[in-house]
């Protein structure tokens, strides 16, 4: 399948997922609101999720995808299935270590992750019960993610794409009943929303492993042992976790800082949920499906091929990724008040969660594009390089934080992210020009140019639309008239962008559609 192929259907299935995830966070938003209780069940969601991200995502995919796609494309299927083993033994060995000792000592982790929690008793409680239910979720997703590696380097996307859907079906089918029983304790439903979240992990995992058995290539478990190999993947893999825990250092330093104002963490949940949608779909597709290709053609020694599947893809990406945060930015107030102001979740909650969407929208295209430029440093096995350009933006995050967030609260925490996205941006771009690795030509600098202003013409026109309509927007209108109105305004606007990319030669349609056509 073609590259323009395998995205579309990484980023469908995205889509979907995201779908979900819209009921499954409108519902949630119902129940919960923004208040105390919202705030303990984020805090004890995101804590495993931020090593999810270290040890699986992170650190195993960026170490071993290229790994196992060199082998499987120098030394064939039966050493890439030893490989696999091999290093997921000691996957499963450091996951079972890390979440024995965090269950132990919840207490004090917790105490360091909020600690502007400890002041109110009855919510730190109810964070560490939480987040001890949860964080057995971190075992079921790395195996997930290494499953999904596997399947992904041998060009299967659908069912690591598809899980994510499964998380959010099964979160619905608890938060339906929830919502409709209306529980008087807030704390019963954070319980019955952390359950879910475990079971939606096993979900996860069991429909991955069913499609490698479908594949042939489950790996076989072993007693870790430390061989040339391995030793191999932990030299890729251990800056990979410095870079990953310095990226993740980003979000431990914007939780402890928002710990300390009341209802910010959940504000900046709710908003971090809208825009990891274009996320999700573009950078994370884009992402899953370039480092694999890559890794491919670098490792039979085709560099051309390798260079003008990078270019690609960052053309891909700028193409979906601009007009999605010029929306974001031009009309977050009425995106947010018609997916999220309901039940508990007040007019006041949607004016604060749409300055913070507006602040994490800035850095969107950017967040896209550490996706598509740091794969050409892994594919080439250079992990340490990245690692430094994260540490960088890493001080930039918590200087920019700390700045800003006496004044701007939870928007400067947002705001200093997104800063922050850029700078790592600048640096992984001059170097891998640098290096002769990859650089746009002039013909290719114009097209993100007029991509840039094709969505700022859109943008422009969503915000005079809104403002138009500005009494069906009004909190507490109609809502199937603020949905209906949403939904037309969104709709005008996406065939204005692409009509502007077209007419001005950016990205014609007609070849866009055909390479999404074609198959090989």
């Amino acid at each position: 399948m073609s590259l323009y192929r395998n995205f579309l259907s990484v980023g469908g299935l995205t889509l979907v997922s995201r779908i979900a995830g819209f009921v499954r966070d409108a519902l949630m938003a119902a129940v919960l609101g923004i208040g105390p209780t919202a705030d303990a069940f984020n805090a004890a969601f995101r804590f495993p999720n931020l090593f999810r991200r270290l040890f699986a995502e992170g650190a195993f995919n960026t170490a071993f995808v290229p790994m196992f796609s060199s082998a499987l494309e120098t030394d064939g299927a039966d050493s890439a299935r030893a490989l696999a083993g091999r290093i997921m033994s000691w996957l499963v060995a450091s996951i079972l270590v890390v979440t024995v000792l965090a269950e132990i000592f919840m207490p004090q982790l917790m105490l360091l992750f909020v600690p502007g929690f400890a002041d109110d008793r009855e919510k730190f409680e109810l964070t560490v019960f939480l987040t001890r239910i949860m964080f057995p979720y971190l075992a079921c997703m790395s195996l997930m993610a290494a499953y999904g590696a596997i399947l992904n380097s041998l060009n299967r996307f659908f069912a690591a794409a598809f899980a994510p859907v499964l998380l959010n079906i099964v979160n619905i089918a608890v938060l339906v009943p929830l919502a409709v029983l209306t529980l008087e304790n807030p704390a019963n439903v954070a319980f019955w929303m952390a359950i879910a979240a475990l079971a939606g992990g096993v979900a996860q995992l069991a429909l991955v492993y069913w499609a490698i058995r479908r594949s042939g290539f489950v790996p076989h478990f072993t007693w870790p042992r430390y061989d040339a190999e391995v030793r191999r993947f932990w030299i890729l893999a251990i800056p990979a976790i410095i870079a990953g825990g310095i990226t993740q250092i980003n979000i431990f330093v914007g939780t402890v800082i928002a710990s300390s104002a009341e209802s910010a963490i959940a504000i900046i949940a709710n908003a971090d949920r809208l825009y990891q949608l274009p996320l999700g779909i573009i950078g994370i597709a884009i992402g899953t499906v370039l480092l694999p290709e890559l890794s491919r053609h670098l490792g039979a020694g085709r560099e051309i091929e390798a260079r003008a599947t990078q270019s690609q893809s960052l053309l891909l990406s700028m193409l979906f990724s601009m007009p999605a945060a010029a929306a974001l930015m031009a009309i977050p107030v009425p995106i947010v008040r018609v997916l999220f102001e309901r039940g508990a979740f007040d007019a006041l909650a949607t004016e604060q969660v749409a300055e913070t969407l507006f602040a994490f929208a800035v850095g969107l295209p950017a967040f896209v594009l550490i996706r598509v430029l740091q794969p050409g440093y892994f594919s080439r096995r250079d992990t340490k390089t990245p690692t430094i350009f994260a540490g960088i933006s890493v001080v930039a995050n918590i200087a920019i934080s700390l700045l800003l967030f006496p004044s701007l609260q939870h928007v400067g925490i947002a705001l200093a992210t997104s800063i922050s996205a850029w700078i790592n941006v600048a640096c992984l771009g001059f170097f891998l020009a640098r290096r002769g690795h990859f650089a746009l030509t002039w013909p290719e600098l114009l097209k993100h140019g007029l991509i840039l202003f094709s969505s700022i013409v859109m943008g422009i026109v969503l915000f005079v639309l809104a403002s138009r309509a500005q009494a069906i927007f009004s909190p507490g209108a109609f809502f199937p008239f603020q949905a209906l109105a949403l939904l037309a305004i969104c709709g005008f606007g996406t065939v204005l962008y692409f009509t502007l990319v077209h007419i001005t030669g950016a990205q014609p349609l007609g070849l866009l559609l055909k390479r999404l056509r074609r198959r090989g």
